[in-house]
């Protein structure tokens, strides 16, 4: 069995980023991941402006505390002032351009008003240069690189855009995922259960994941435990999708049929990987038609236990997805945390703890770590990552993953 790392190694040497991409409005880009560099319209900036209500001066006038000035012109956000003369300050708002002449920005609660006075201000430090300015492009420079291709879209990346001048963005086109589930056990929320069924709680769970990543991802619903129909439902998922993930079927019972069904309609480039929960895990590819020319859809066969599945999706789909939408590579955050519980059943494969921050600054683990508990991660916020054959006594330093930094 391979490793994790050797897993994802080798899922991520197969991946390449979707070549097409589509020139949208802005406000329709969240979520969504660049296709080409930004460079920004405009300096932001545009003028040199203060970044406090106050007053500008001049340093020269005020070069010690408690000088007076007269007040010669009042400057709103959005309005331009004029030369400043030598003697004079300007009354000047947040956002507002620096007039011509001043070079500090002295804040109001550090000016008074002369008693009997409507037309000057008492300056009551010496201000420095540049106090309180906020320079021209010292944000953006026009003609630079505002966001990179590459770059996942959030509200701040969006108004990183707009300050740039954008309206329109040109971001990669969505993954397409198609994802169905084998079992003759599994029946929808909502229907009868007969006996020994169960609710299929990896569809929602799955496609969740799918939906917050940005894919567009199709919903091809749960395929009877049979050869022939696992076959016919890669062939119809292959079609027009980037990425076939199934889920249930990849062990080795008789009624386990995606190995030989992978294998017959393309192939199987890896079986199985030591890590708990989580070890069928599958992967390869799905021709899309007879011609070669018509390519494949990549294939990734996850485990059938609620646990597993989602584990195996935060650690090997996510990160094959990210590549093939082109997003710039980032592992997921890891912390060195203190161990607040004993695991001293070390396994020989890489466990994947579900644990949960408590207030004393440590991790506690939920008590039954079955790979059939899905609410182990419900109840959990992330990961404890236990290197094979490691036992892990309390007062120990792990390594812990956020569910956070896995899930988006």
């Amino acid at each position: 069995m391979l490793t994790a790392q050797q897993a994802l190694d080798h899922l991520l040497s197969h991946a390449r980023p979707v070549k097409e991409s589509e020139s949208i409005p802005m406000q329709a880009t969240l979520g969504r991941v660049l296709a080409e560099n930004v460079n920004s319209l405009v300096d932001v900036p545009p003028l040199d402006n203060t970044s406090m209500d106050g007053y500008a001066v001049r340093t020269a006038d005020t070069s010690s505390a408690g000088h007076v000035l007269k007040v010669a012109q009042r400057i709103p956000a959005g309005s331009m002032g004029t030369q400043l003369e030598p003697g004079t300050a300007a009354r000047i708002f947040t956002g507002a351009p620096v007039p011509p002449g001043a070079d500090a920005i002295v804040m109001q609660e550090d000016c008074a008003i002369p008693e009997g006075s409507n037309d000057q201000v008492q300056v009551n430090i010496a201000p420095t240069s540049g106090q309180w300015i906020r320079r021209r492009g010292e944000d953006l420079t026009a003609g630079k690189t505002a966001l990179t291709a590459g770059t996942f879209l959030r509200p701040q990346e969006l108004g990183v855009a707009a300050s740039a001048g954008l309206t329109h963005l040109n971001v990669k086109r969505r993954v397409k995922v198609a994802a169905f589930f084998t079992g003759d056990e599994l029946a929808l929320p909502g229907e009868p259960l007969k006996p020994g069924g169960i609710y299929n709680s990896n569809r929602d769970t799955l496609l969740a994941c799918l939906k917050s990543l940005g894919c567009d991802a199709t919903d091809l619903g749960i395929v009877p435990d049979r050869l022939d129909a696992t076959r016919a439902a890669l062939r119809k998922a292959s079609k027009d999708h980037d990425l076939i993930i199934t889920s249930g079927g990849v062990s080795v019972g008789e009624e386990d049929h995606i190995k030989p069904a992978v294998s017959a309609e393309g192939r199987l480039d890896l079986w199985q990987i030591a890590i708990k929960p989580g070890k069928p895990l599958a992967f390869g590819a799905v021709r899309k038609s007879d011609e070669p020319k018509d390519g494949e859809a990549w294939f990734i066969g996850l485990p059938g236990n609620p646990v597993s599945s989602f584990v195996t999706f935060l650690l090997f789909v996510r990160p094959f997805i990210l590549k093939l939408q082109g997003r710039e590579e980032k592992l997921p955050q890891s912390y060195f945390m203190r161990a607040d519980f004993d695991w001293l059943k070390a396994d020989r494969r890489n466990e994947f703890l579900r644990v949960k921050t408590n207030t004393q600054g440590g991790l506690d683990l939920f008590p039954n770590q079955s790979s059939g508990v899905l609410t182990s991660a419900s109840w959990g916020d992330g990961l404890v990552d236990c290197p094979p054959g490691q036992p892990i006594h309390k007062g120990d330093l792990v390594k812990y993953i956020p569910f956070d930094a896995l899930l988006k």
